[in-house]
């Protein structure tokens, strides 16, 4: 039996990524038509480490700049989450290790400003390292949003 791949090997796998490739077939009614770029997982921790202390970004902002770096219409809007939420979980089990410096995942949101409640501590640590950085979060409904999140955005 293999062992479970730690979230930082996970992080390394890049899997022959990025690959780049056209939209089609059903991709074609949500994301339209052109060329998408399926990056690998350390491009998108690389963006998530540029977020400077005070200012937050979301996914979408990642994968502009993914598609703005691979010169293509989109980033992959499944992958780059999945990337994110993988690159949140590696810092943190550094974090756990004694790494001082990690990527500030907290600061990378998801559409429209709202916390990612499947990151490592889920809300309550979101909040708390927001918090921290000067940013105040609001509930609305069931989500939690940083409030003027674009007054505060980073676009890598």
């Amino acid at each position: 039996m293999n062992p479970r791949k730690s979230w930082r090997e996970k992080l390394a796998d890049s899997k022959g990524l990025p690959k780049i490739g056209r939209v089609m077939g059903r991709m074609t009614k949500r994301w339209g038509t052109g060329t998408m770029v399926v990056p690998a997982p350390r491009e998108v921790d690389a963006l998530m480490k540029k977020v400077p202390r005070g200012k937050v970004t979301t996914i979408n902002e990642l994968r502009a700049a993914l598609a703005r770096q691979h010169q293509v219409d989109i980033g992959c809007p499944i992958t780059t989450g999945i990337f994110a939420w993988i690159a949140a979980h590696a810092a943190e089990e550094a974090a756990a290790e004694g790494a001082k410096r990690i990527t500030p995942y907290w600061r990378t949101l998801k559409t429209g400003g709202q916390l990612n409640e499947k990151y490592p501590g889920g809300v309550p640590a979101l909040r708390r390292k927001l918090a921290a950085e000067g940013h105040r979060v609001v509930k609305k409904g069931k989500r939690h949003l940083v409030a003027n999140f674009e007054g505060v955005l980073f676009e890598p």
